[in-house]
C-alpha cells in the first residue's frame, strides 16, 4: 500500500513506518544468527570461526548493494513526492539497469580475487577452506540480493514498508529449515549455510516482483520506460550522483569492519568466535535506530520533494530524541545481560570466549548514542540528496576505526578493537549533526526566498 509522507504527524508517520522495517531486521538478521546458532552448536567453534572470519565479506558486499539501491530509490522516493509517476517508472527501470550491471562486474571481480582477499584477512588455515567455500557460494547469489534490495526500496519509498517484511520473514524462517536440512540431513557442513542463504533470498525476491506486478500499478513498467537515451543523461546522472556515493560511503563502513576482522583474526579462532557472536547480538539492539533511521529517509524524500523543510526539521528532531531513548535502553540491556545473550545463542561453555565478548559489549554500550544520532542524520541528508557529508563522514569514520585497531593492537592486543567503533562513531555523529543542520537551514533559506520572489510576480 503506498503511503503519502507529506501529511499527517511526522514522528507517527515515522515510527509506525519503522516498525515493520525493525520486524524486518530482525528478520534479516536470522540469516546470520541461523549461522551463528546452528554452526556453533551442530560442527563446532572452528566452524562458527569460518562463518565469523569471512562474514564482513558478505556485509562488505550486501553494504555496497544497499547502498547503491537505496541512493537510487531516494529519487524513486522524491519523484513520487513530486507527483511525477512517470518519473517513478524511469526511476525504477534507470534503477534496475544500473544495479544489475554493476552487481555482475563486482561479482565477477570477487570471484577472481577472492583467494587475495581471504589472505589479507588473516584467515586462519585451520578454518580457511569452510569461510572460502561459503563466501564463495554467496558471492554466486548477489544478483537475487541485488533484485530484493532494489525492489524493497523501492517499495519503501512509495511509503510501503510491510510488504517486503512479510516475504522477509517467510525467507529467514524459510533460511533456518533449510540450513538445518543441508546439514543434519544432508551432512553438507558450512556450505549448507550459504546455500541456503541464497536460496531464501532468492525467494524473498520472487515474491517482491510477483507482488509489486499485482499490487502497484504505478510500477507497471512500460516499454518506453526502458528506453534511454543521450538525452536521459542528467536523469541517469541523478541516480548516479546519489547511488554511487551512498554505495561508496557503505563500502567505506564494510571496509572499516574488514579491517577490523582482519585484526581479530590475527589473535585466533577464540577472538574470531566472540566478536562474531557479540557483533551479532549488538546487531539486534541497535537495529531499532537503524531503523528508525531508514523511516526517515523515506520521510524526508518525500517532504523533500514536496518542498516542506520545516516538517523535515520537525520529523527528524522528534525521531533523535527517540533514538536517545532507546540508545539508554539498549545500552543498558546490553551492559548488564548481553554476555548471557550471546551464552543463550551459542550454548559456549567456553569461559575465555564468553569474557572477551562480555568486555566487548561493556565498553561499546556505552555510546551507543552517538551510533543512533549518525542512522538519523545521515539517512536524513541522503533523502535530501546530499550525500557527500555522509561519505566524507564515513572516510574519516574509516581511519579513526582502522587507526585505533591496527596501531594499537600490537600494543594493547584485541583489547584495541573494543574501543575502535565507539571511537568512530563519536566523530561521525559529530560530523553528521553538523552537516545535516547546516543543509537544512539551507533549504529552508532558499524556500523562503523563492517564496517571497513568487508574491512578487503578478497575477
Amino acid at each position: 500500500m503506498i503511503n503519502d509522507m507529506t501529511k499527517g504527524g511526522p514522528l507517527s508517520l515515522i515510527f509506525w513506518f519503522s516498525v515493520p522495517l525493525l520486524i524486518g531486521n530482525i528478520f534479516q538478521q536470522l540469516y546470520n544468527i541461523a549461522d551463528i546458532v546452528i554452526v556453533g552448536r551442530t560442527i563446532g567453534i572452528d566452524a562458527l570461526a569460518a562463518v565469523g572470519a569471512i562474514s564482513p565479506i558478505f556485509f562488505f558486499i550486501t553494504f555496497i548493494i544497499v547502498g547503491l539501491t537505496n541512493g537510487f530509490a531516494v529519487i524513486t522516493g522524491q519523484r513520487f513526492g513530486a507527483k511525477d509517476e512517470e518519473g517513478v517508472r524511469r526511476s525504477v527501470t534507470a534503477s534496475t539497469l544500473l544495479s544489475t550491471i554493476f552487481t555482475l562486474v563486482f561479482s565477477l571481480f570477487l570471484i577472481i580475487f577472492m583467494h587475495p582477499v581471504l589472505a589479507w584477512m588473516n584467515v586462519p588455515q585451520n578454518i580457511y577452506k569452510d569461510a572460502y567455500d561459503y563466501i564463495f557460494i554467496v558471492v554466486f547469489g548477489l544478483v537475487v540480493v541485488n533484485i530484493y534490495n532494489l525492489l524493497a526500496s523501492v517499495i519503501r519509498a512509495l511509503g510501503d514498508s510491510k510488504t517486503p517484511l512479510y516475504f522477509l520473514i517467510f525467507a529467514s524462517l524459510l533460511n533456518i529449515v533449510l540450513a538445518l536440512f543441508f546439514i543434519l540431513n544432508l551432512h553438507m557442513g558450512v556450505p549448507g549455510t550459504a546455500i541456503a542463504v541464497v536460496i531464501s533470498q532468492a525467494i524473498s525476491a520472487i515474491m517482491c516482483i510477483g507482488y509489486v506486478k499485482i499490487k502497484f500499478p504505478i510500477l507497471h513498467l512500460k516499454k518506453s520506460d526502458w528506453k534511454f537515451t543521450v538525452k536521459d543523461k542528467d536523469f541517469i546522472y541523478d541516480h548516479l550522483k546519489i547511488g554511487f556515493p551512498m554505495a561508496l560511503q557503505f563500502s567505506i563502513i564494510g571496509l572499516g569492519i574488514l579491517v577490523i576482522q582482519s585484526v581479530c583474526n590475527s589473535f585466533g579462532s577464540d577472538v574470531i568466535a566472540a566478536m562474531t557472536a557479540a557483533l551479532r547480538i549488538e546487531q539486534i539492539a541497535t537495529m531499532p535506530m537503524m531503523s528508525f533511521g531508514v523511516a526517515v529517509a523515506a520521510f524526508v524524500a518525500q517532504n523533500y520533494g514536496a518542498n516542506k523543510f520545516k516538517r523535515i526539521h520537525e520529523g527528524v528532531r522528534k525521531t533523535s530524541f527517540v533514538c536517545l531513548i532507546i540508545s539508554i535502553c539498549m545500552g543498558f540491556i546490553m551492559h548488564f545481560w548481553g554476555v548471557d545473550i550471546v551464552a543463550l545463542f551459542l550454548g559456549a561453555k567456553d569461559i575465555n570466549i564468553l569474557k572477551i565478548a562480555k568486555n566487548y559489549l561493556f565498553i561499546s554500550a556505552l555510546f551507543y548514542f552517538f551510533l543512533g544520532q549518525i542512522f538519523i542524520h545521515r539517512n536524513a541528508l541522503q533523502g535530501m540528496g546530499e550525500p557527500k557529508i555522509p561519505l566524507w563522514a564515513s572516510i574519516i569514520e574509516l581511519f579513526v576505526r582502522c587507526g585505533i585497531a591496527i596501531f594499537f593492537a600490537p600494543i594493547y592486543g584485541y583489547y584495541s578493537v573494543f574501543y575502535a567503533g565507539p571511537a568512530a562513531w563519536v566523530v561521525g555523529a559529530s560530523i553528521m549533526g553538523f552537516g545535516y543542520y547546516t543543509n537544512l537551514f539551507k533549504f529552508i533559506k532558499k524556500a523562503k526566498i523563492n517564496n517571497r520572489e513568487q508574491k512578487k510576480i503578478p497575477i
